[in-house]
């Protein structure tokens, strides 16, 4: 099945995700983390625990896959320029003096690109993680969705058992429990990259790579807008509320008008003080 973006669909699939998908991935995975209560605290204390914690956002999908395949959960490691890449993005964002970088990342423009990045890298991720589970089982679609589904998402879900180890679990946050947007639109992209991979769906790969990532970042983009907007909202709704009650409360208005008629009594007292003083003077 042939379509008229065909040949930007297939140069994009050629797309090298080194080094600024990657960049924005490790920037989005290390805000989150930054985003978590008392993690700038544990990275002045402990820099070693919130060094580990950020990789596990960065890499938690491949360590997943590998745990899931037998393969060594450290493999990620030999990787050194990722690695280097990673741990410098998370030493200027937790580092950085005057916190220039959360000011920067804190822009509607620069969170909708970094994010619309990220989301790029994500399906790179599955149809690695499918085509990578199909050299070990071929067309085993149970298996290529689950090493499709961890590749893309199992960042949020190796995070837990970091979690677990800090004592800071909770079963209300469990994603096997409760799985949340980026699992359940990775876990559908594995579905369906695995069945375009086993010649199910007649399309090709790269027009379905183009398609269903248009479709994610678009639904991304949004997410992020409305989470700005009603930031946005909020913090107004806060500042009319102060506004109300300076300006309409009754009893500021009380308050008001008890300080007025002090600030008359004393007036009126002083005048009548200095008239006083005019009419015992000889002079």
């Amino acid at each position: 099945m042939d379509f008229p973006w065909d040949d930007l669909a297939l140069t994009f699939s050629h797309t090298s995700m080194f080094p600024f998908f990657d960049f924005a991935h490790y920037l989005v995975s290390v805000m989150a983390v930054k985003s978590q209560p008392g993690a700038v605290a544990l990275a002045w204390k402990n820099p070693i625990s919130s060094w580990f914690t950020a990789m596990l956002h960065c890499f938690g999908g491949g360590i997943l896959s590998c745990l899931l395949l037998a393969e060594p959960p450290l493999k990620f490691l030999a990787n050194n320029t990722n690695i280097l890449l990673a741990s410098s993005i998370w030493y200027i964002t937790f580092f950085c003096p005057h916190d220039l970088v959360s000011q920067g990342y804190s822009h509607l423009p620069v969170q909708l690109l970094a994010s619309g990045m990220k989301e790029v890298t994500r399906t790179w991720k599955i149809v690695g993680g499918v085509t990578h589970a199909n050299s070990y089982y071929k067309n085993g679609l149970i298996v290529m969705i689950a090493i499709g589904w961890a590749r893309g998402a199992g960042g949020a879900i190796v995070t837990n058992f970091e979690r677990l180890v800090k004592g800071d679990w909770k079963p209300e946050g469990d994603e096997w429990l409760k799985m949340s947007y980026p699992s359940k639109v990775t876990l559908l992209g594995s579905i369906i990259f695995t069945f375009q991979h086993t010649q199910h769906l007649a399309i090709s790969r790269h027009n379905l790579m183009f398609l269903y990532t248009i479709f994610i970042v678009a639904i991304k983009g949004s997410k992020v807008g409305m989470r700005k907007h009603r930031n946005n909202a909020r913090t107004q709704q806060t500042l009319s509320k102060y506004v109300s009650f300076l300006i309409l409360e009754p009893g500021f208005l009380r308050l008001y008008q008890a300080l007025n008629t002090l600030l008359e009594m004393s007036a009126s007292a002083s005048a009548s003080q200095r008239v006083q003083g005019n009419h015992l003077s000889p002079f």
